[in-house]
């Protein structure tokens, strides 16, 4: 069974996250079936056609209105041996039911089966006793039958270890495996603390190679919005001083240019003439018009995003009150949104959005920051330049 998502539904006006897997439905009695969409919610609601529960899908299981599993597949054949099998329980209706509850669990934050069934087996290292044996039973019981060889992450080994440590000594695991031993009790412990060595080993080396992460949470992704003067900039832009078409006159490669946008598409053209019309464009948005419209240097794919940086960098450097509204933001990171500019400039809601603005605007923001450390003399705030 796989699960999507995210996904969610409105509940007088809070969002209730969910996920979603397919079972197989059928609209009338004897009737065919058909794929669908079951849809669990954090709250406990559950959705098939209709809202019901945990109770309500639990009726529909029994009653064959719903199925976790093709009906019409040919049943899988006996394994031969129990122990020696690669495959997992069969997916049951109950087995099915355990499994919503757990996605239900997942999606509140809480606890799943299996994170329980590890607890368990934490407390049974620590005081390897008879009380702890049988609460590590129950919680590896407790894990949807047909999930539990997944539950200590072992593709070599899956839950034989467990099935070991929860059969008796002098008893065969599952009644055709090996007739266990205390050694082997011993063995599934030592295993279980190699893990842990293991665990603890790559920590540490995560710390070692991640020990420039900051130590803090950074502050929430600001969003530059794209947006609309008709009768010009107000006095005070705020954050829209980011966006690449706001009036400030730059110098870059012995060129003048009255924003970003003049410079980029000014500098894209192939043609001299088109360069000099776009450079001299009444607005940032009539320079992009012009110069979208205008033949491209055969090289522009291959310099635009240099060319760029050095344009943004230009900007931030010749004028000193919009590096403050830039280094103001911290450590945010910088979504760079809007329609006029192609995904490879913008953050869009899909695969093709780049946000190759949103990263320069971090790396220039960056840069002020280093150069401020390194030359504080030059800050604005020392009133010296």
């Amino acid at each position: 069974m796989t699960w999507r998502g995210p996904t969610y539904r409105m509940v007088d006006g809070e969002r209730i996250g969910g996920a979603w897997c397919h079972v197989w439905r059928r609209y009338r009695p004897d009737g065919e079936y058909y794929l669908d969409d079951l849809v669990v919610f954090a709250d406990g609601a559950i959705s098939c056609g209709e809202g019901t529960d945990l109770a309500g899908l639990a009726e529909l299981l029994a009653t064959g209105w719903l199925a976790a599993t093709d009906p019409e597949a040919p049943p899988l054949p006996d394994e031969p041996s129990k122990w020696a099998s690669r495959c997992g329980e069969p997916l049951t209706p109950e087995g099915f039911l355990l499994e919503v509850a757990d996605r239900i669990e997942e999606l509140n934050e809480r606890p799943t089966a299996g994170q329980r069934c590890w607890d368990a087996i934490r407390r049974f290292q620590r005081e390897p006793d008879e009380s702890n044996r049988a609460l590590l039973r129950a919680a590896y019981l407790s894990v949807p039958p047909h999930l539990r060889i997944y539950v200590l992450g072992d593709m070599d080994r899956q839950d034989r270890p467990l099935r070991i440590l929860l059969t008796n000594v002098g008893e065969a695991v599952g009644g055709d495996g090996p007739v266990v031993t205390a050694e082997m009790h011993q063995g599934v412990l030592d295993y279980f603390g190699r893990g842990d060595e293991g665990v603890e080993s790559e920590q540490e080396q995560r710390a070692v190679r991640h020990s420039d992460d900051p130590s803090e949470p950074g502050r929430p992704a600001l969003v530059s919005h794209e947006t609309v003067y008709p009768q010009g900039w107000p006095e005070q832009p705020g954050l829209f001083m980011l966006r690449n078409d706001f009036p400030a006159r730059i110098v870059f490669a012995g060129e003048s240019y009255a924003s970003v946008l003049h410079g980029y598409w000014a500098l894209s053209a192939a043609d001299a003439s088109d360069r000099g019309r776009i450079r001299d464009a009444a607005s940032g948005r009539e320079a992009h018009d012009l110069g979208g419209r205008a033949a491209h240097r055969s090289d522009w794919p291959d310099v635009r995003l240099a060319v760029m940086a050095g344009l943004v960098r230009a900007k931030f450097t010749q004028h000193p009150e919009l590096a403050e509204v830039l280094v103001s933001t911290g450590d945010a990171r910088i979504s760079y949104t809007g329609l006029s500019d192609s995904p490879f400039w913008r953050d869009a809601p899909d695969a093709r959005g780049r946000n190759w603005m949103g990263r320069l605007l971090e790396l220039t923001r960056s840069e002020l920051v280093a150069r401020r450390l390194l030359r504080p003399e030059e800050t604005p705030a020392s009133g010296r330049r």
